[in-house]
């Protein structure tokens, strides 16, 4: 994967990362979860599953940008973090919302809904780089979740002919991703994390591209979990379920 695959530019140190995720990212796009959803066959079920982790997930990525934010000097950074966070819980509610009517589910589920393993790994990894990690590598560890859509989005779009059909049942997640209003917002974030990697030093921009590449992989492993519905163990579930009693 290139530049030459993207309508936005990829500076050097994002490509480093990219190549770094090759495997996993390119999984991605094979994964018969995604595949299903753009050849509009995906089971609704999986879909509902997905949809409502997502929402949960969207939850922690705010978090973790709104932790970014205070990790930058520059008041521009921290406002477009601030607006990042506002993006992921405001903009996509409203996809969410859109399918909660269609599929039976609504804030009051999401807020119930228990983690999946992975998608508790996943928000533990990214906050955990937020919190504690360098400004470069709390970058990296959030890149990876648009930087992926927008990139799925845009070459599903390809696949279809330059247009996604208003039967398709899953026009409004492809048309979301698609959109080129993205490439302003993966423009500005690819480039504050050049300038992050630009003024850390390099043990920091190797654990980034750890970091980068460990979210990469949690991207693939969240379309698993949506694809074989994915539960705790029994004995987890019990104790689960005692912590929530009380």
């Amino acid at each position: 994967m290139s530049d030459h695959d993207f309508r936005f530019p990829v500076p050097p140190f994002a490509q480093r990362c990219l190549d770094a995720a090759r495997d996993a990212w390119g999984a991605s796009f094979g994964h018969p979860f995604v595949r299903a959803l753009v050849e509009g066959t995906l089971d609704p079920e999986r879909f509902r599953f997905y949809q409502m982790q997502d929402a949960r997930y969207l939850e922690a990525f705010a978090d973790a940008c709104a932790l970014v934010s205070v990790k930058c000097v520059d008041p521009d950074d921290k406002a477009w973090w601030l607006d990042a966070a506002k993006l992921a819980l405001v903009v996509e509610r409203d996809l969410h919302a859109g399918y909660g009517r269609t599929l039976g589910y609504d804030a009051a589920d999401i807020a119930a809904l228990a983690l999946t393993p992975n998608n508790h790994a996943y928000q533990t990894h990214m906050l955990a780089a937020a919190t504690r990690g360098t400004l470069v590598e709390a970058i990296a560890a959030v890149a990876p979740c648009p930087w992926l859509y927008v990139h799925l989005g845009q070459a599903f779009e390809r696949e279809l002919g330059g247009g996604i059909p208003d039967a398709h049942p899953f026009a409004a997640w492809l048309r979301m991703y698609a959109d080129p209003g993205f490439d302003a917002y993966m423009t500005a974030l690819l480039a504050q994390l050049e300038r992050a990697a630009a003024a850390a030093d390099e043990p920091a921009r190797a654990r980034a591209v750890t970091a980068f590449v460990q979210s990469a992989h949690y991207e693939w492993m969240f379309w698993e979990q949506a694809w074989t519905a994915q539960r705790w163990p029994a004995s987890a579930n019990a104790a689960l379920a005692d912590v929530a009693a009380g």
